[in-house]
């Protein structure tokens, strides 16, 4: 890890989009943690700019800790300054399966004001992984088999694609202006396989210092070749929720995978559907959970 000090005079002090970096913490959500819980007290600027020192970063970390055991982010302000050995309290009842609900009942609605509400607050109070595992992941999962031949499947299906787009989107171009790590191409396997699981694991690759180019349309295996050797992709990453079709997983795939240069790599629930096919294939296959497939790409880049 290198630390990038800005006052040279003093302990090093470090502004927000490096603690960022750092920690893998976004900037709304360190804000949320001193504003609305009190949780940091970085130093200001003359400017009002926030500069945190290195027992910032160590608390940081600590939030981190006990947000990943379970512990809601409004009990985590009691735990930091208590010995380690404090006993962790139960997470509040339904606070996972209530916002999940709540997701699904926005989508099913065409709720998209509720929608934008869940959103914002999800990522505001909590890291990125965090809201991918316990929140949109299994949203997602329960929906789409809700949708299965359901009348207005493809509305709601189409409206959250939408909603996930502008806004991973947007939080995708200002990722990739600041970020310096691998270029990945993110796409979907076909029409039918939707744009959903791209999406989780796009806001994943970026939340992890990925760069990431996503596509709104898949695109043949001869084309996506053709993207990746003249762009310079680190890695091709194919999502899908489908078995899609026999003859795309058993020989286009493959073939494609045979001669690229860089991992091209399957993520979503296909990973489970099409394991056994594709185990010797020269695929490489990542996880159905987006978190954990960032975490298994990476050492498919550095080989």
């Amino acid at each position: 890890m290198c630390d990038k000090a800005i006052n040279p005079t003093h302990a090093p002090l470090y502004p927000i989009r490096e603690v960022s970096r750092l920690t893998g913490v976004n900037s709304v959500t360190l804000r949320a943690w001193e504003r609305r819980y009190g949780l940091i007290r970085p130093q200001r600027t003359p400017k009002g700019h926030r500069l945190y020192a290195r027992h910032d970063i160590d608390r940081i970390e600590l939030i981190l800790q006990w947000l990943n055991r379970g512990v809601p982010v409004s009990q985590v302000h009691d735990l930091l300054d208590q010995p380690a050995s404090v006993e962790i309290p139960v997470p509040e009842a339904g606070d996972w399966p209530n916002q999940r609900e709540q997701l699904i009942l926005a989508v099913e609605a065409l709720d998209l004001e509720r929608l934008e509400t869940l959103y914002n607050q999800a990522l505001a109070l909590y890291p990125v992984a965090i809201c991918l595992h316990e929140l949109w992941q299994p949203a997602i999962l329960q929906l789409e088999e809700r949708w299965n031949g359901q009348l207005g499947a493809l509305l709601q299906q189409r409206l959250l694609e939408g909603f996930l787009r502008t806004r991973i989107g947007t939080r995708l171009y200002h990722a990739n202006l600041a970020s310096h790590g691998p270029q990945l191409l993110i796409t979907h396997l076909s029409e039918e396989s939707g744009a959903l699981w791209p999406l989780l694991f796009a806001l994943a690759a970026i939340d992890s210092g990925y760069r990431v180019v996503l596509l709104d349309a898949p695109l043949s295996p001869g084309e996506l070749g053709l993207a990746v050797n003249r762009l310079r992709f680190s890695a091709l990453v194919l999502a899908s929720g489908q078995a899609e079709r026999s003859e795309l997983i058993r020989r286009q795939l493959p073939r494609l995978a045979d001669q690229l240069s860089v991992p091209v790599c399957l993520t979503g629930p296909i990973t489970r559907i099409r394991a056994g096919e594709l185990l010797d294939s020269g695929v490489e296959l990542l996880s159905d959970d987006p978190v954990q497939s960032v975490s298994r790409l990476r050492p498919l880049l550095s080989q």
